[in-house]
């Protein structure tokens, strides 16, 4: 795939909200994640997160640190990863969500390829703030790849405009500052934040970060125009299993395309 199957995605969707589901790559077996990946796209995720093992998950919260953990105990890498998405052959778009550290040990321009190759649509680079390395983001945007930007609530609107000028598929607002995990509820100003992104850019605005609930999901799709959901769903494949994630994927589907 590349960036126009997500340009595409989001045309198609019109004017429903999309459901953007988040997986750890190789929890709690590559196979079993292989199982995941396939049945909660069949349930309904209109895009999926693949996560990218690393020894220092910054910005993640205890639920994905023990994913990753568990995924790095059984070998999993960052061509594990690949392999994954080759092998789960997909029909939604697949967005590589990983730390910088692993493209960089594996080959800029060896990831972008391979990535493309085994069916990734776009990539967000969690800890790579844009103008931060300009050689690392021209080789994602001169690939088939969508470069997708992290954007917060702290970002101000100066650095809004900078930071998405670049930006291709969808911008990810974190809805919270901290880290990864669910929480009770969606933030108060979540409008506000969404406004203040779409004057920055004509992309569409997918939030994440603390949404864990069809509730919450449903709260959050009335103002953006995709919701996000990780830890939530990793928790539920941890106690219920490959079936466990795949009926939450169901449910979070029914709230957000509702």
């Amino acid at each position: 795939m590349s960036d126009r199957a997500i340009a595409e995605r989001w045309r198609a969707l019109g004017n429903r909200r999309a459901l953007i589901l988040y997986l750890t790559a190789g929890f709690p077996t590559p196979a079993a994640s292989c199982d995941a990946l396939r049945r909660v796209a069949a349930a309904g995720a209109d895009f999926v997160e693949v996560g990218v093992p690393f020894s220092d998950p910054l910005a993640d919260g205890p639920t994905i640190q023990r994913t990753t953990q568990a995924a790095l105990e059984q070998g999993m890498t960052l061509a594990g990863v690949l392999k994954l998405i080759t092998d789960a052959a997909l029909q939604v778009p697949v967005i590589i969500m990983t730390y910088l550290n692993p493209v960089l040990a594996y080959g800029v321009d060896r990831f972008v390829k391979d990535a493309h190759a085994a069916g990734a649509a776009g990539v967000l680079l969690t800890d790579l703030p844009a103008g931060a390395d300009p050689a690392v983001e021209a080789a994602v945007t001169r690939s088939p790849l969508a470069l997708i930007r992290l954007v917060a609530p702290t970002t101000d609107d100066a650095r809004l405009t900078s930071a998405l000028a670049g930006a291709t598929g969808f911008v990810y607002l974190i809805s919270r500052l901290g880290v990864t995990g669910a929480r009770d509820q969606v933030p108060p100003d979540l409008e506000a934040q969404v406004r203040r992104v779409r004057a920055a850019t004509r992309l569409p605005v997918a939030v994440g970060f603390g949404i864990g609930t069809p509730a919450q999901a449903a709260g959050a799709a009335r103002y953006a125009d995709g919701v996000v959901v990780g830890s939530a769903l990793m928790d539920a494949l941890a106690r219920g299993g490959v079936a466990g994630a795949e009926r939450l994927a169901r449910e979070l589907a029914a709230a957000v395309h509702a």
